[in-house]
């Protein structure tokens, strides 16, 4: 039996989004290519190219290098990786504590509002996770991050747009903490990277001392899923990714997958090249709007509600009224705490907005009636 994608008109907690037309026309017709074997797919190959000098555009890096990914989690995956081998290298050259024989554990050092790739990364790779507290504003506490770095942290971890409260940690003060121990500094910006640019935040390579990035086109960038990127500052780090392809024509690869349908990466560009700056740029102020006239409504009907500082809502509503929002088709999701998260994403319009929440103040009355007398 043929089926359909789910509709997108209840869809309020998806990072990803319906692609533009050009994006999704560019996937369609570069779906068989493999960017991952350039001699035989040349064509892809220059398109990833500038994908990846486009998203240095949106990440202030002049002369970026890195590839696009599947995703956030692949490209956060591969940024430990990198930390993990260069710290392995520098543990050989007896510059870390313990003998060359046995080097200590290399650490990574993030928020406890750090993506759940994180934990993927740290059980693939054999590296210690240590997670530090955040503030009461939900941004990462410096100051424990100073008290966890020393001598085995290979990696410290900033989020540009958590995924629970759609906050910005501070990116300078973290690359700060990380120069001082001689470790990396990632920033996962997979999915604020496509608003950040519009916003007064430090949060890329121009601001800080950025070692890696995730950011993903397929998600504020409108491109066709799957379409992550991986950026790097020094194009050697890609070194510590490298291993020899001895059937292809291309000598190395430094990427995770083998095999990549070039859709992703030819969705990217097309999008990027169609609203880079000022599709983003209109698309992020539609957003943040939406965002703060939910949370406006929200709190006007009583809930407490996190201010949005990025087109993200969290706010808490009772759990009964929850859970009847999901029986009637609201495709909604919870952070850690309990609270209800609204991702204003791209296709998420005001007058959906306007419906879901004329739906809460319909059930909270039902709620607050008295049960009828007999």
């Amino acid at each position: 039996m043929q089926r359909e994608p789910q509709a997108f008109d209840r869809v309020l907690s998806s990072m990803c989004t319906t692609p533009h037309p050009v994006a999704r026309e560019a996937a369609e017709r570069f779906l068989a290519t493999n960017p991952g074997d350039p001699g035989t797919y040349p064509t892809i190959s220059a398109l990833e190219d500038e994908a990846i000098e486009l998203l240095g555009e949106v990440a202030g890096l002049d002369d970026p290098a890195g590839y696009v990914a599947s995703g956030g989690t692949e490209a956060n995956i591969q940024a430990v990786r990198i930390a993990r081998e260069r710290a392995r290298t520098t543990a050989t050259g007896g510059e870390m504590s313990g003998t060359p024989e046995t080097p200590e554990t290399p650490t990574v050092v993030m928020p406890e509002s750090g993506h759940f790739s994180f934990q993927k990364a740290a059980n693939v790779l054999g590296v210690d996770l240590e997670l530090v507290p955040t503030d009461d504003d939900h941004r990462v506490d410096l100051e424990a991050v100073r008290a966890c770095v020393d001598e085995t942290t290979a990696m410290v971890v900033g989020v540009a747009g958590t995924t629970e409260y759609g906050r910005v940690d501070p990116i300078p003060e973290l690359g700060e903490i990380a120069q001082s121990v001689d470790a990396l500094l990632h920033v996962d910006a997979a999915w604020g990277g496509f608003v950040l640019p519009f916003t007064d935040h430090a949060w890329q390579f121009d601001h800080a001392p950025v070692d890696t990035m995730a950011i993903d086109p397929h998600k504020m960038g409108q491109a066709a899923v799957p379409a992550g990127g991986l950026l790097v500052r020094d194009e050697t780090l890609l070194d510590e990714l490298a291993v020899d392809t001895p059937y292809l024509e291309s000598t190395s690869q430094a990427t995770l997958t083998g095999t990549r349908s070039g859709a992703g990466v030819a969705s990217a560009v097309a999008a990027m090249t169609e609203l880079w700056p000022d599709g983003y740029r209109e698309q992020y102020e539609r957003s943040q709007a939406n965002a703060e006239w939910l949370a406006a409504e929200l709190a006007a009907l009583g809930y407490d509600v996190v201010d949005p500082e990025l087109p993200l809502v969290a706010a808490d509503l009772p759990q009964a009224t929850f859970e009847a929002l999901r029986e009637a088709g609201w495709r909604i999701s919870s952070t850690g705490s309990g609270e209800l998260r609204v991702v204003c994403m791209p296709h998420v319009t005001r007058a959906q907005l306007e419906s879901f929440v004329a739906e809460i103040d319909a059930l909270e009355s039902e709620s607050e009636t008295p049960a009828a007398t007999t």
